[in-house]
């Protein structure tokens, strides 16, 4: 569903919104799986699900502060579909289309046009830059959504990104497992399976995207021997609240995956309406502490703008003094001196 009239005659907005939808849809790219429409209370206010799907005339509007370009991926691109930005590990975007389009996403002025897949000239200089290249362990396919690409394509990038000497592991960040998880079928687990380990990374916000289907999906990956990450947006009005974060983290490692990053939104265009300060990020986080395991703890991270990278922020149980707080928030001296 791609138009305001296509998600009005699925229940999903009112036919009031089809000209604000069209509008956005006009900018930005819109797609709901079905997988993810049957998630959505209907008539529910500010559902979390439709919150990140369903457009908003809000994301016409530009904040300041926000880019185009959030994290600098263009400034660390030395060749298309490539950044980057760190000596030992390099992201290769082999498609800039997705199952779904995330109102929220730091991409979203590229994701979902025309062009959207690497030609097979472009594949093979961006694996020579890799290959000339002994320094860079780690090859991280994203996009886009690298998952929606055939399971033979996908396999046949995975396996020569493999065969590079130096490269020691592979990583996949997709939506597909909880936004469209019928794709994550026999032919596709075995694509993923590679002469070195190949990590998925999925991105999850809300613990009602863990549903059955999606957790049959992650079954099936977790079954294969794939180790499994999950990545967080921290997002007000989806999940900016402990219990939501709890239930999200604990259902995450019931299912064997292990929560990696909480990031904080980027300064993307039209998303203001989901942002916190970073001072509420920590609040949400020192909440966490004591109350979830620390398997269950991602750490909170917030990607510098201008491409210089991902940062922790926290927050600190040492205060200026050298004291340091429990997580009750009680002060105790530093047994250190």
């Amino acid at each position: 569903m791609r138009t305001g009239r296509a998600l009005a005659a699925a229940g999903l907005i009112d036919r009031e919104g089809i000209g604000a939808a069209d509008a956005v849809a006009a900018r930005y790219t819109v797609a709901v799986t079905p997988h993810v429409a049957g998630l959505i209370e209907r008539g529910a206010a500010d559902d979390a699900i439709a919150r990140q799907y369903l457009p908003d005339s809000g994301e016409l509007a530009r904040s300041p502060g926000e880019r185009d370009d959030p994290i600098g991926d263009d400034a660390r691109s030395p060749l298309p579909g490539v950044v980057h930005r760190y000596p030992d590990r390099v992201l290769l975007m082999p498609t800039t289309s997705c199952a779904v389009y995330c109102r929220f996403c730091f991409r979203r002025e590229r994701v979902g046009r025309g062009g959207s897949a690497m030609s097979a000239e472009q594949i093979d200089a961006a694996l020579a830059y890799v290959a000339a290249r002994p320094a860079i362990r780690e090859v991280i396919l994203t996009g886009g959504d690298p998952m929606i690409l055939s399971p033979r394509r996908l396999g046949a990038i995975l396996g020569r990104a493999a065969a590079i000497p130096s490269v020691e592991v592979l990583r996949i960040h997709s939506r597909v497992p909880v936004a469209d998880p019928a794709r994550i079928d026999r032919a596709l687990v075995a694509a993923l399976r590679q002469d070195v380990p190949v990590y998925v990374a999925i991105h999850v916000n809300h613990p009602r995207e863990l549903d059955p289907a999606a957790a049959r999906a992650i079954a099936q990956l977790a079954d294969a021997g794939l180790p499994l990450l999950a990545q967080t947006v921290l997002l007000k009005g989806v999940n900016d609240d402990a219990d939501t974060l709890a239930a999200l983290f604990r259902a995450l490692v019931r299912h064997r995956v292990r929560p990696y990053y909480l990031h904080h939104p980027d300064l993307a265009p039209g998303t203001a309406r989901f942002r916190l300060s970073i001072e509420q990020g920590q609040a949400l986080v020192r909440a966490l502490r004591g109350r979830i395991s620390g398997l269950c703890q991602p750490t909170y991270v917030i990607d510098i703008p201008g491409g210089y990278g991902k940062v922790p922020l926290g927050p600190s149980f040492r205060d200026v003094e050298g004291g340091l707080s429990d997580w009750q928030g009680n002060a105790h001296p530093d047994p250190h001196g």
